[in-house]
């Protein structure tokens, strides 16, 4: 399966701009070039406490974009939007596939000393896809500090973390990255913003990382890129097969 990892920068509240920005660097690609790309989280409009001054034009219009790209791309593509649901707003992973159809996943770790917990509402659901055989993991930024509830439990091979990752804090990215990869033998697909975001510095720093915890594609740091590679599903399987560590990982049961 080939992935490609978008790193872009984003204005802040601007969806159009952001829109048309991604259109630009997506036209490089072909469609079927690639099976699944992932794109920062809150691609749209950058990371914001105040969703509903971006929703009208923001998250359905941001959702319809990802639809119209997947089928123009023949291509599964993702990334985070502010959505709103029964009067709660969530932190909201959507993964638009080639014929129109979206799946979702809620962020479950909620960064209370930034104050997200006072905006938005933590899901509760594990969640994961399966494109060409690979079966992924959705996960959203500070998600990745907290390894238990992304713990492989026999249903992926795969975990994907969008993000908008302070520069000030890239080196936990980057260990925690290679953390997850070693300790789950599964690939890694982090995608991070870069630019600015008021006082807020971003470096991108996303990989592909492979279950050995060796990188196997990244981009360069504080730059605009896409990068393709693949994830060898074969090679996988037989590494999970010949080290069988995850025998011994502990049962546990989340409440």
């Amino acid at each position: 399966m080939k992935v490609t990892l978008l790193q872009s920068d984003i204005i802040k509240g601007n969806t159009p701009a952001n829109l048309a920005h991604l259109d630009e660097m997506l036209s490089a690609l072909k469609p079927g070039e690639t099976d699944f790309i992932v794109m920062p989280e809150m691609f749209h409009c950058g990371f914001t406490f105040d969703p509903k001054a971006v929703s009208e034009s923001g998250s359905g219009t941001a959702i319809a974009w990802l639809q119209n790209k997947a089928a123009q791309l023949n291509a599964h593509i993702c990334g985070s939007v502010s959505y709103p649901h029964n009067d709660k707003w969530f932190n909201r992973l959507v993964v638009a596939a080639p014929d129109g159809s979206i799946t979702t996943y809620d962020k479950h770790h909620l960064f209370t000393m930034g104050s997200e917990p006072e905006v938005y509402t933590a899901g509760n659901e594990r969640v994961t896809i399966t494109i060409k055989g690979v079966r992924i993991l959705l996960q959203i930024c500070y998600d990745l500090r907290f390894p238990v509830f992304s713990r492989y439990q026999g249903d992926y091979d795969a975990i994907v973390y969008v993000a908008n990752w302070p520069a000030s804090r890239r080196e936990a990215w980057n260990i925690l990255l290679k953390a997850r990869a070693i300790e789950n033998q599964c690939y890694i697909i982090g995608v991070n913003r870069v630019g600015y975001d008021e006082t807020i510095r971003y470096s991108g720093d996303s990989v592909l990382i492979g279950p050995r915890g060796k990188i196997e594609a990244q981009t360069e740091e504080y730059k605009e890129q896409m990068v393709t590679a693949d994830i060898d599903l074969e090679s996988l399987t037989s590494f999970r097969s010949k080290f069988r560590v995850l025998d011994d990982r502990d049962a546990y049961t989340l409440k």
